[in-house]
C-alpha cells in the first residue's frame, strides 16, 4: 500500500474511489467502504455518524449513511450494489476516528457485492487524484 499526496490530501493506491469521495477496498466478493482523506478534511471535526443496518440491500449510488460535523452534514453513498454485511460500530462512540484514520479505523461498512461488474465504474487512484486536482485548482 502506497500513499500518494495531492496537496494536503492523502490517496492510497490500493483502493478505488467514487466521485462522491468514498473509498473502496476490495476483498474477494466484499468491499470495505469509508470516506476519503479529502472528504474528512472538508468536513473537519466529525461529531456523529449514522450507519446503515446490517443485511440491508443497497443499490450503487443510494444514500446509505451520513456524517455530521460541526460544519455540515454529508451523505455517504453505496459505491456498489449488494448487501451490508458489517458496520463499524466503533464510530457510534468515536466518530472522530474518521478524522484520525479515514483509511483504517475510520472505515464505515462492508458490502457483499451482488453486481461485481460495477467496480469497473469506480475511479482508479489516478482518476481520483485528477478529480481532486480539478476541484482544488492544483
Amino acid at each position: 500500500m502506497g500513499e500518494i499526496r495531492v496537496g494536503k490530501y492523502v490517496i492510497l493506491d490500493d483502493r478505488l474511489y467514487t466521485e462522491t469521495d468514498e473509498w473502496i477496498k476490495l476483498e474477494g466478493n466484499t468491499a470495505i467502504v469509508g470516506v476519503t482523506d479529502y472528504a474528512q478534511k472538508k468536513l473537519r471535526d466529525i461529531v456523529g455518524v449514522q450507519l446503515p443496518e446490517t443485511n440491508r440491500e443497497v443499490q450503487a449510488g443510494e444514500t446509505v449513511a451520513s456524517i455530521e460535523s460541526v460544519k455540515a452534514a454529508s451523505d455517504v453513498y453505496a459505491p456498489l450494489s449488494g448487501r451490508i454485511v458489517k458496520v463499524n460500530d466503533e464510530l457510534a462512540l468515536s466518530p472522530e476516528l474518521i478524522n484520525q484514520d479515514p483509511y483504517g479505523k475510520g472505515w464505515m461498512f462492508v458490502i457483499e457485492m451482488s453486481k461485481p461488474e460495477e467496480k469497473e465504474r469506480l475511479l482508479t487512484p489516478d482518476k481520483y487524484i485528477q478529480t481532486i486536482k480539478q476541484r482544488e485548482g492544483l
